[in-house]
């Protein structure tokens, strides 16, 4: 197999992650993709081709798009994504990126809907408001150059942004970064929502100050002297939730 081959591969697996980590299900189980960008081609990215649940991706599914969003590579009969623009325009404009994932996540939309802005409320994705969470205020698809750009601006340097009544778009130096990102989303916009509904708009969150002291502490970790390994650090990638729920995504395509 080429390194292509082994790109579609991974981005397909990626795509079927989405499903098992339930992020997509239902009536929106076809409506998201995973993009990674070309390692030795940098303005270049595969991505799933319009169709396909995203339960079923192979890499047969797999495009090739430039990052003006124009198709340069994959089957004839396969057609772009309808908002392909939303990552070829965060790629173009974020060299620090190499995945976007776009999804639709029920709290998540829920959120995006009931109140701007949402507050950390546990650990787990408190990251992403050290930077903030913007918030594209419209619920139209990312069809056109115009949008895809005000997504990149509003988006700035932060790992993800929500799109009002439509899910939300998130980003990662690789794509275990990114789909992480988005379940971390997910999460916080479901505690959020179940904090809006015991007590309403006004519940409390952690604070932004406490966000940024919880990034700071963990990466204080190594120089933390009991925790210095005796042969070698635990590696961080693949982490144990990629590792679940890649699997997960491989045993349901055995089944199939």
């Amino acid at each position: 197999m080429s390194e292509l081959d082994d790109i579609m591969e991974e981005v397909a697996l990626a795509n079927r992650v989405l499903y098992t980590t339930e992020l997509c299900d239902s009536s929106t189980i076809e409506r998201g993709h995973v993009s990674y960008r070309l390692p030795n081609q940098p303005d270049q990215f595969v991505i799933k081709a319009l169709g396909p649940a995203l339960s079923m991706v192979e890499a047969e599914h797999m495009v090739v798009v430039n990052t003006d969003g124009y198709k340069v590579g994959g089957a004839k009969e396969l057609n772009l994504p309808n908002e392909v623009k939303m990552h070829s325009c965060l790629l173009r404009e974020r060299p620090d990126i190499n995945s976007v994932v776009h999804v639709h996540p029920r709290y998540t939309v829920l959120m995006s809907v009931l109140q701007e802005q949402m507050g950390p409320m546990c650990i787990e994705g408190m990251p992403l408001f050290a930077k903030g969470i913007p918030m594209f205020p419209n619920p139209r698809l990312i069809i056109h150059e115009k949008d895809g750009a005000e997504v990149a601006r509003l988006m700035g340097d932060s790992d993800a942004i929500m799109l009002q009544g439509h899910g939300a778009a998130t980003v990662g130096g690789d794509m275990e970064d990114a789909v992480i990102n988005m379940l971390h989303l997910e999460e916080q916009a479901r505690m959020n929502y179940l904090a809006f509904c015991a007590v309403g708009s006004n519940h409390a969150t952690l604070t932004k100050e406490q966000a940024q002291d919880f990034v700071a502490n963990m990466r204080s970790m190594p120089d933390a002297d009991h925790l210095k390994p005796q042969v070698a650090p635990t590696p961080r990638k693949p982490s144990g939730i990629w590792l679940h729920y890649t699997e997960l995504a491989h045993l349901h395509d055995d089944d199939d």
